[in-house]
């Protein structure tokens, strides 16, 4: 993956701004579902301006947006479900999405056979190179911002999340979503992590994106005990046994744990509707966290405000 760091950042800016974005081509990939170990064909391709992003299951016809209130389970991965046919689901969902609220991609039609997105390498870092390769274009109509107003917090145990203001979003700034994440593992080879990150496509990229999933060596016995993780492997997550990174090429940063949460929330926290402008800063989260986060803020319709004009265009 270090060959992805020196991919030319012209096409993806240093900021978001306030136009939308979608795929200048189509891009494709094959990879294998990390629960099924089945082959999975997948296809993103440009959308209009409004459209989102949004899953089209090929075998099934079945189109899925995603928005945190289609997200179905949230234990293993972010699965989205069809709202009208429960038993309609994408999972695993959550690094692609990453990936596109990165580049700042809005717009999306993606297209997968099965009920994975594949896993590739385990990280952001492939889905970036994909979206690279296709290029993307600003389309001409306003970006949905949605800017915090008042702290929202969601617990579980000792884990919690937070979205807090960061002032207003306006002409003087484009949309910004700060973050910090810490962590906490018994197992020693992970023990206590952060990860900070002010989101953008730079940033990122160079930062974050190629931090892989991770996983306990007992659990994967679990897992696939019970039918699940058939296509995980140390080619695409990092598997720890106490003190022991059982990965030939150990890790690719020194906080890559952390850097990795810090992913899926990118992933998670994408599935707002809207570009976020705040502060995320969490503890010990996961999916189901994050969702519940953006389930709370949206609950309270005075910790939001959607900022729905281009403020730059209004001033010209």
């Amino acid at each position: 993956m270090d060959g992805l760091a020196r991919l030319p950042l012209a096409q993806s800016g240093t900021s978001f701004g306030w136009r939308q974005r979608t795929l200048k081509a189509a891009i494709d990939c094959v990879g294998i579902g990390v629960h099924s170990g089945r082959r999975v064909n997948l296809t993103i391709r440009p959308a209009a301006a409004d459209h989102g992003i949004v899953f089209r299951r090929t075998d099934l016809d079945r189109k899925i947006a995603a928005r945190f209130d289609h997200v179905a389970d949230t234990r293993l991965c972010t699965v989205l479900a069809d709202p009208t046919m429960p038993s309609v689901r994408v999972g695993t969902v959550e690094h692609l999405m990453a990936a596109l609220s990165a580049l700042s991609i809005d717009n999306a039609l993606i297209d997968v056979d099965d009920s994975e997105i594949p896993i590739l390498d385990g990280s952001a870092a492939p889905f970036l190179f994909l979206l690279d390769c296709a290029g993307s274009v600003e389309l001409d109509a306003p970006r949905r911002v949605v800017e915090i107003r008042r702290t929202v917090r969601v617990t579980a145990g000792k884990a919690w999340a937070e979205l807090r203001p960061l002032g207003p979003a306006g002409r003087a700034t484009d949309p910004v979503l700060q973050m910090d994440l810490s962590i906490d593992f018994a197992a020693s080879a992970i023990g206590r992590q952060s990860a900070s990150l002010c989101l953008t496509p730079d940033s990122f990229r160079h930062e974050i994106a190629s931090a892989r999933t991770f996983t306990h060596a007992e659990d994967v016995q679990q897992l696939q005990a019970a039918g699940l993780a058939r296509g995980g492997s140390l080619d695409n997550a990092i598997v720890v046994d106490g003190a022991d990174i059982l990965n030939p090429g150990g890790l690719r940063m020194d906080n890559e744990f952390a850097s990795h949460k810090l992913v899926d929330a990118v992933g998670d926290l994408a599935l707002a509707g809207g570009r976020l402008h705040g502060r995320y800063v969490a503890h010990r989260t996961g999916h189901d966290l994050n969702n519940r986060l953006l389930r709370a803020l949206f609950a309270d319709a005075a910790a939001w405000r959607v900022v729905a004009t281009d403020p730059l265009a209004a001033a010209a």
